[in-house]
Formats: structure tokens, sequence, C-alpha cells
């Protein structure tokens, strides 16, 4: 019966040529990127660990119990995520902890800091705000004027707020803008007379607190704005000390450097919990401009929204702009110049795809159902994981020796082609886990270590599987050459359905749980697929080779397909069959 015909059996050099193509072109990426080593995860490299302690609101949804304490968790990870941190780890601890872990990266810093304005999202009116001197410059007079006018331009950088085409528009850097179709969202050139101001209006709220003027500042609050200094890290992080949402209260723009302003602002108008959704986006309906941030609120929230840009626009507030308070951090002040209806808006203005990102994180993950302090922020060493890597390194070489002693032992020659194909497994492996950091954000964790010294097994179980369908074949009296053809088919069948076994397992294992699982998971999987492109592309076609050689083709003792070795049929042995071959002058087949 003819041997099964495949590229492997008609051009296996041509097959192994490839896969050393694919294995040198591999490498050369991970050299001209410089990623030769796979990043690290916070259990081995080390990194920042942030604990949240929840405390109970006196309001709506304060109660810190485990639905909350979950909603929590789930919308802390996703704005650990948005920053493009992978292998982070977000769990409760207790009753009122939330524990982030974020392994060392270029990132860490930046979202551990960020991770902790967690408290509350809210919108609120601008009554008054004054650009920030520079560090050991003079401060600007903080005395408003005695009739502010009802829509004073914002300080240069701040985003600004323009209506649909017919309206009037300074000369902002940006602007929000009702999301229509019809709204190019581009300025028109302002009237040739400038408009009347008119004098401001109380705000609707509730009537001012005794010695407050007609916005409701008092003199203490006013005090608080002048001695506040934006200059001073402290005062744009999260804040100490709760912030009523029914009073006025100060703050500084998270923005540094020429564009930071600080600010006095009003009562909450809507709370962050309002908004659905939000994203980054390039301006649409073919409108020319930087990045934007299109918003979209619940039902509830529209009609805040529309009634609030409304008032905005109609000058009863002292200025025509609301600030989007994180935790006490101004993130943006844009202004309105009309009453914007539907609950759809953009934001746009003097954005880069990362700070437009960023905006779109804070409304869509800054609203929790419970406020946070940042009760601990630690720094973890990479020493324990160190050891425990070593450790780990140390079990998988340990492991890779017996296999390739027993390998040597039990198949001999044929232990060789186990060898070569595990080295190109874990060339393979190593490679892609370095590539894979840069591309995807995959950090090698202790966990993921684990998986892939798992992954030998199953890797030198598809060789023992087509060895031992080879060695069958020659025990039914085949020579080696066609032993090899007709051992692939009932062996590939095998290695197929095993690997698809552990691939499905690792995949529903990655899918079902979280953190550092997930490393463990998907190496398992990475290496599985791995193991399938190595006995196709590379022990197929070198056995194909060496049942050419001669020390494998006459089943030398050493070969491991010793056919007297192995209790093959005496009547039907390779020798015997090549004997009478030799004897009647004709070649084997």
């Amino acid at each position: 019966m003819a041997a099964p015909k495949s590229s492997s059996r008609g051009h296996p050099g041509r097959v192994l040529a490839f896969i050393g193509v694919v294995i040198v072109a591999l490498y050369a990426i991970m050299f001209s990127t410089g990623d030769k080593t796979p990043r690290l995860g916070i259990d081995l490299a080390g990194g920042t660990s942030v604990t949240l302690t929840a405390k109970a609101d006196q309001g709506r949804n304060g109660a810190v119990n485990k639905r909350n304490m979950q909603t929590a968790v789930e919308i802390i990870r996703q704005r650990v995520n948005a920053f493009g941190v992978s292998e982070a780890e977000v769990q409760t601890e207790g009753d009122k902890n939330i524990v982030i872990s974020i392994p060392k990266g270029k990132n860490e810093k930046e979202t551990a800091e960020q991770v902790g304005q967690t408290a509350k999202l809210f919108f609120r009116p601008v009554l008054e705000a004054a650009p920030i001197a520079p560090q050991g410059g003079t401060k600007l007079p903080l005395t408003p004027p005695s009739t502010p006018p009802a829509s004073a331009p914002p300080a240069a950088g701040t985003p600004s707020a323009s209506t649909p085409p017919a309206a009037e528009s300074n000369k902002p850097q940006g602007r929000v803008i009702p999301n229509l179709k019809d709204a190019s969202g581009a300025p028109t050139p302002p009237p040739s007379t400038p408009p009347a101001t008119t004098p401001p209006a109380t705000p609707p709220a509730n009537t001012p607190p005794a010695g407050a003027d007609a916005n409701g500042i008092t003199p203490e609050l006013r005090a608080k704005y002048a001695d506040l200094d934006c200059n001073r890290p402290e005062n744009r992080g999260l804040g100490s000390e709760p912030i009523p949402e029914d009073k006025p209260t100060v703050a500084c723009s998270r923005t540094q450097g020429e564009n930071a302003e600080k600010y006095i602002l009003g009562p909450v108008l809507i709370p962050g919990t309002d908004v659905s959704s939000s994203k980054a986006q390039l301006p649409q309906n073919g409108s020319v401009g930087g990045w934007e941030v299109e918003l979209k609120f619940s039902d509830s929230g529209t009609d805040k929204f529309t009634r609030i840009t409304g008032d905005l626009a109609q000058g009863k507030y002292p200025t025509n702009r609301f600030a989007i308070d994180l935790d006490g951090v101004v993130v943006s002040a844009p202004s309105v110049k009309a009453e914007i209806p539907g609950g759809s808006a953009v934001i746009s203005g003097d954005f880069t795809r990362t700070s437009a990102n960023d905006l779109s994180n804070v409304l869509k993950y800054g609203a929790l159902p419970l406020s946070f302090t940042k009760s601990d922020v630690t720094t973890v060493s990479a020493s324990l994981g160190g050891d425990q890597l070593r450790g780990g390194l140390i079990a998988g070489a340990i492991g890779i020796v017996l296999v390739i002693l027993y390998s040597l032992f039990y198949y001999r020659g044929l232990g060789l082609v186990s060898i070569a194909s595990l080295v190109v497994s874990a060339a393979l492996t190593y490679a892609i886990m370095c590539l894979l950091g840069r591309s995807i954000g995959f950090a090698l964790n202790l966990p993921a270590v684990c998986g892939a010294i798992a992954a030998i097994g199953i890797t030198v179980d598809s060789f023992i599987v087509y060895f031992e369908r080879i060695r069958d074949e020659i025990r039914e009296g085949r020579t080696l050459r066609p032993a090899v053809e007709k051992a692939w088919p009932r062996a590939r069948r095998t290695i197929l359905v095993s690997d698809a076994v552990s691939f499905l397992a690792a995949a529903v294992l990655y899918v079902v749980s979280v953190g550092k699982v997930q490393g463990f998971a998907f190496t398992l999987g990475l290496t599985t697929l791995l193991d399938v492109v190595v006995v196709f592309l590379f022990t197929k076609p070198l056995m194909t080779i060496l049942a050419r050689r001669r020390f494998f083709a006459d089943g030398h003792k050493w070969s491991g397909l010793d056919p007297v070795a192995l209790g093959a049929n005496q009547r039907q042995s390779y020798r015997g069959r090549r004997s009478r071959g030799r004897a009647a002058g004709v070649k084997e087949a």
C-alpha cells in the first residue's frame, strides 16, 4: 500500500527551512525592537500596590455592601485596563478594601496616581476661574470684578463651547457642541459688535448663605481660593476631605503649565453616574480638527444636561462654563454657548489622542457607587519574585533534564529528535512571549512560568505518540520509510485531539479566571498551539529525512528502531525482507 502523500514527505527540507526562517525573523524583530526579554509581572519584577478603603456615603447607593464593592472592582478594573496596563490585579480584601496591584512599567506611576481618583465624578458650574501663576511668579489678582460678565471668555488653552453654527463664538481652543449630524463643530466668526454684557443672575440653587455674594461665594470661600496654591502637587490629587455636593468649593485643574487654572465651583449640577457612555474619536461628519470626546447621558441625565446647558448659555451663572470634577480635581472645564438637548454632546479642543482617551476614561469610569480613600500605597520589591522565578526556573530545568534523560534512555536515537523539537518549541515560545509584551502587554508572572513548565509534558507527549506509532508499524514488519508515513495519519489525529482538549481547558480557564491564573491559562494555551506547529513543521519532516539515513533506516540498535529489540515479526522483519530483496536482485521500494 502506498504511503499517504504530504508536503513534509515530498519536500521535508523546505518545511524545515520555512520554520527556520520564521524563528530567525522572530528573533530579528526582537533585537530590532529591543524586546530581548519577556515583560515580567508584579510578582516577578515588582510594581506598585494601592489599597482603597470604602467609606459610607450619606446619600443614594452609599451602603458599603458586597454588591457595591463588586461594582467598584469592575469599574476600577476597566479603568486600569484603559490605561493599557496588563496583568494588573484588582480584588477585594475584607469587607471595605480594594487592592490594586500594578506591575512595574512605563504606565505604573501614572496608573497608581490616577486609580486613586475613584470616589466621585461631578459636573459643577464654574463661578470663577483664574490662571495659575508659575512657580515663584507673581500671583494674579483674585478679587472678581464688581459685575462679572455673563459670558466671560475662558483662559487661553481651556476647553470652551460653541453653539450650533448660527451662534457667536470666541476663538477658543475647545468647545462643547451638540452631537448632531448637521453640527460641523467649527466656530463661526465673532460679530463685529461685541455682545452686551449682562449682570450675573443668582444661581438657581438655594438662597446664598449669610455674608455670601450673589453667586453664593462666602468670604471664607474666597479666602480659601486666594490661599489655594495649585503649584503644590498635593492640591492636584485626591482630596483628604469629602467635598459637599450641595455647597460651592475650590479646586485646581489637573492640567499643568500655561493652561492651568484654579476655580471656584458651584454646587453639583449632574452626578457622574448620569453619564452612560463616552469615547475618544476623530472629528465626525468631515470636520477638521484634533481629537474630541463624545459623551452621552442617561435618561435622567439628559433632562439635567439640557436644562443646565440652557442656564449656562443664558447667563444664569457668572460664567458659561461647567467643570468636570473628579474628586476635587477639575479634569476639564468647557464652555457652553447654547442649550444642548438630546443628552449627547462632543467636547472638542486642543486634544491629543492620549488626552482625549484620558478624559473619556474619566467620564466613563470615574463615577463609583462608593467613595474611597487611598489608605496605602506600597512599592512591591522584586527580590521575592526573583527568588520565586529562580525556583521556578530550577524546577523547570530539572524537569527538562529528566525528560531528556528518559528520552535518551528509552528512545535512544529518537531521543535526539525529542530534544531538537523541544529546543525549537522553547525558541518559538520565548520569542513570542518577548514580542507579546510590546504588542498586547503580556506580562510573565509565576503562574505563567508554571504553565510553560507544565506544557513540556504536553509537547513531549506528542512526540511519544508519533514515535510509538512508528514503532508499532515496524513491529508489524514495515521498514522505516513506509512506517514513518503510515504512522503519521494515525498519530496526527491523536495529537490534534489531545491538544484540542488541552487548548479548550486553557481557554475556559482564561475566561472564567482573573489575575495571575489567567497568566497560567494563557501560557498553557500558547504552548499547546506551538506544540501543533512544532510537530507538524519540524518533528514530522525531520523524521522523514532521518528515515533516509542508514543509521535509522537499518534499525541500528542505538537508533531506538531496532526491529529485533522491538519484537518485530521475524518473518516480515526489515532485515529478512532486505536479505530476500538482495538475493532476488530487487531494490526495496
